[in-house]
């Protein structure tokens, strides 16, 4: 039995087990694909947007609904995320797409005939309107029923082309994606170092600055050294952001390692992105006073939150 002749290009992939590990995919893509069998030309259409889970919509035309549940296994298999409108399509090819029952149509004509000599109507029968009548085109190949075995195999075919083209467009999306995060991310780290340096310079202006404080507090009355030395240990305890850039720097590598790895990384992206916020936010608050120093460590934090706020953008169409 010859198997369905494909319009594009069919591979392996959508019957072969997934070898390696899978790439980088967005959850933004569009495909289609279609075969012939049987004097049938069945289409799939699939068309993918970003979902937090796999929402899967499926269309297939009357007669189909015995090939819904295979088809639904199979996109399971292949998509893991993403909102899915799969529409099948399907309609007679070829030369023998349209034939005439003559004894329908004969029994459309004589039924008229009656009506016209009961009535005394005059006017003769219109051809193109006895062909539109029900059972009057039709197809000499076999009937959908019978040939929805056949028709299944070219479906799994079909919608296996589908998936190839998918994923294809998918991960090709992905690697624009990959591209313009991982320069986000050198921009973060970039500002991070700049962070780190302006906090070191920065600690002598605040040890200068909680001495003029507490002597305006205090007025005339002598400052204890000691006393002086604990408090000004104390801020500074405080107001070291050593910690948050160390942890920083680990979200930036550990992101910058998901990106080269594989697919279904989208939610391990996101919760990254909600550590590097937290600890972008509490830098901003460990901030010291209106120094120099000071005030460009708050616009580099800044632009680094602007930064995440781009990345979980992005974030939200990886798979």
């Amino acid at each position: 039995m010859p198997g369905p002749r494909s319009q594009s290009a069919t591979t392996e992939a959508a019957s072969a087990p997934e070898k390696g590990r899978r790439a980088l995919r967005s959850m933004t893509g569009y495909a289609q694909a279609q075969v012939i069998e049987s004097g049938w030309t069945l289409r799939i259409s699939i068309r993918s947007v970003n979902h937090r889970f796999l929402d899967l919509h499926v269309r297939v035309p009357d007669g189909f609904e015995p090939l819904e549940p295979r088809i639904r296994q199979t996109v399971r298999e292949r998509v893991h995320r993403g909102h899915l409108d799969l529409t099948l399509y399907h309609e007679l090819a070829g030369p023998v797409a349209v034939g005439v029952n003559e004894e329908v149509a004969a029994a459309y004509l004589q039924a008229v005939n009656s009506l016209r000599r009961k009535f005394e109507v005059r006017a003769e029968p219109d051809l193109a309107s006895i062909l539109r009548l029900p059972g009057v085109i039709g197809s000499p190949i076999a009937s959908l029923d019978e040939q929805l075995e056949r028709l299944e195999a070219a479906a799994a075919h079909c919608l296996g082309d589908a998936l190839d083209k998918l994923d294809r467009m998918r991960e090709s999306e992905a690697n624009h994606l990959r591209e313009e995060m991982s320069g986000r991310l050198r921009t973060i780290a970039s500002h991070a170092a700049k962070v780190t340096t302006l906090a070191e310079r920065a600690r002598p202006a605040f040890a200068r600055r909680l001495e003029q404080r507490l002597k305006e507090l205090l007025g005339e009355t002598q400052l204890d050294p000691t006393r002086l030395a604990q408090e000004a240990a104390i801020a500074a305890e405080r107001s070291d952001v050593a910690e948050e850039l160390t942890r920083l720097a680990s979200h930036v590598q550990q992101f910058q390692e998901l990106l080269s790895g594989t697919s279904e990384v989208g939610k391990k992206l996101d919760f990254l992105l909600q550590e590097m916020q937290r600890e972008t936010n509490t830098l901003l608050s460990k901030t010291p006073g209106n120094e120099a120093e000071g005030l460009e460590i708050t616009q580099l934090a800044l632009e680094i939150k602007s930064e995440i706020e781009k990345l979980r953008e992005q974030v939200q169409n990886i798979e």
